[in-house]
């Protein structure tokens, strides 16, 4: 047996218990897309502001109460986006926030959601050629998500083989950053495969110790938060495996 499942969080216990709430994540994101969007409504033709809007929108929209308020946010975001592309075609974060905020359009219709989600493969594939490392190596592992989460043939893009490609190739770009780790044990955890989960979960504590002290104050307390609560849903479900015989 793995003696790090003895303690199902270590360090990161102390960690968990913040003064933080969803609704202090949620007001932060609203204030920063508020300014984002004011900037933008100052300088519409500034093509880091249009970008760094379309971030902002899609973050935002990660907290929203319904999928009114979610459709809107990546609607405007949206409609920044495509007018980018078009004048700046090989600006990769334009292409990765495009299919960003198409999958928070997607997850609004439960109709026409399969048409969305080719637009994102292929703006995904676009960043990933442009900009592989942009947001720690997001365009492989957000392909790899949603090739994980798709349906398969003859429905839609879903295939286990591309989503593992993809999330390993996210792991081997940005080691260090928690949520490729994480996203890529979710997918052994989700297709059956504790034993290489657990191998590949050996030195993630370590991992989460010392990107707390690179990712650090009030931009990752959301996202710390997020990672404690998946990494403890990990331990639980890979310490349910029978050991590991290697």
């Amino acid at each position: 047996m793995l003696l790090w499942f003895l303690c199902p969080c270590g360090d990161l216990c102390a960690e968990i218990r913040t003064n933080s709430t969803p609704a202090d994540f949620a007001a932060r994101a609203q204030r920063l897309f508020l300014e984002s969007q004011k900037r933008l409504r100052a300088q519409p033709a500034d093509t880091a502001t249009a970008w760094q809007f379309a971030r902002a929108a899609f973050d935002w929209a990660e907290f929203a109460t319904n999928d009114t308020q979610r459709a809107a946010l990546a609607e405007e975001a949206i409609a920044v986006c495509r007018p980018l592309i078009a004048r700046e075609p090989r600006l990769g974060p334009a292409h990765y926030y495009l299919a960003m905020n198409l999958g928070q359009l997607a997850r609004t219709k439960r109709l026409g959601a399969l048409k969305i989600v080719t637009e994102m493969e292929r703006h995904f594939k676009k960043a990933r050629e442009l900009e592989p490392l942009l947001d720690q190596a997001g365009p492989d592992r957000s392909l790899g998500l949603l090739y994980l989460d798709a349906p398969g043939w003859p429905t839609s893009i879903g295939s286990r083989s591309k989503a593992r490609q993809h999330l390993q190739r996210a792991v081997e770009l940005a080691p260090d950053f928690p949520e490729n780790r994480l996203c890529f044990l979710e997918a052994l955890v989700k297709w059956g495969e504790k034993k290489n989960a657990q191998r590949a979960a050996k030195d993630l504590p370590e991992l989460l110790k010392q990107a707390r002290t690179n990712l650090t104050g009030e931009a990752w307390a959301a996202a710390w938060a997020d990672w404690n609560r998946r990494w403890l849903l990990l331990q639980n479900k890979l310490r349910e495996a029978p050991p590991s015989r290697r």
